[in-house]
């Protein structure tokens, strides 16, 4: 439990907390406690709506066991600290679909919302590429997109953004680059991202998310096939 003056720092009073006397402090501490557990509550389910996750995917509920080629030494260490937010490290996890790259990137988002407050937003390639279409300012969407703590763009590969939409991405990217970190699920190795992107414009982005950027590679079977 915060201790009182914690609590009256929280809330940004103006007032002397040492002109409280005692009896003062013993009633307004659990009222005050309570205050601050609200707001925070109230914040943590705003930045749910926001994030764009629909079901909440914990890291907790990952089956390592079903694909032992996905190395948990690698990925556990993001879900452990904040360090790599703070040093705007890019995450890429590459592997065919069904092995569990959505559920990695989602919960880790879900992760840095919960436990750290941390504002993420998770989004398709495919739903991002159509809300870049209907914007009425899709300048300011971009700049949405470029400034968010955490970027989650899902399914990178599965659907084939025209020019200017490609063009978008990477100013998203690009805009992000050094500043905030990137996470990007994909079924494409780099060598094939030319399928989805002009050459130049998949280069431009590869070379973005390698700078301070790890690439995680996801073998094995599909988790729909256990079903």
């Amino acid at each position: 439990m915060m201790s009182l003056s914690e609590i009256w720092k929280d809330l940004k009073f103006v007032s002397d907390l040492k002109e409280i006397t005692a009896s003062q402090k013993q009633i307004l501490e659990p009222i005050l406690y309570q205050e601050v557990q609200a707001r925070e509550l109230r914040r943590m389910r705003y930045l749910m709506r926001c994030s764009g996750i629909k079901k909440i995917k914990r890291i907790e509920d990952f089956d390592w066991a079903f694909n032992p080629k996905i190395s948990k030494s690698n990925i556990m260490p993001y879900f452990k600290s904040t360090e790599w937010i703070e040093k705007a490290c890019n995450i890429v996890f590459i592997g065919p679909a069904g092995v569990g790259k959505s559920h990695l990137g989602e919960s880790l988002c879900y992760k840095m919302i919960s436990e750290h407050g941390i504002p993420a937003i998770r989004i398709s390639c495919f739903d991002l590429i159509k809300k870049l279409k209907k914007a009425s300012n899709k300048y300011k969407m971009i700049n949405h997109y470029a400034s968010v703590d955490i970027l989650c763009l899902d399914e990178v590969g599965y659907v084939f953004p025209q020019k200017d939409q490609a063009n978008d991405i990477f100013q998203i990217i690009s805009k992000r680059s050094e500043l905030v970190p990137t996470i990007i699920t994909t079924n494409l190795v780099p060598s094939q991202w030319g399928k989805v992107f002009e050459a130049s414009t998949a280069t431009a982005i590869l070379d973005r998310l390698s700078l301070n950027g790890t690439f995680i590679t996801c073998e094995g079977r599909s988790y729909r096939s256990k079903k």
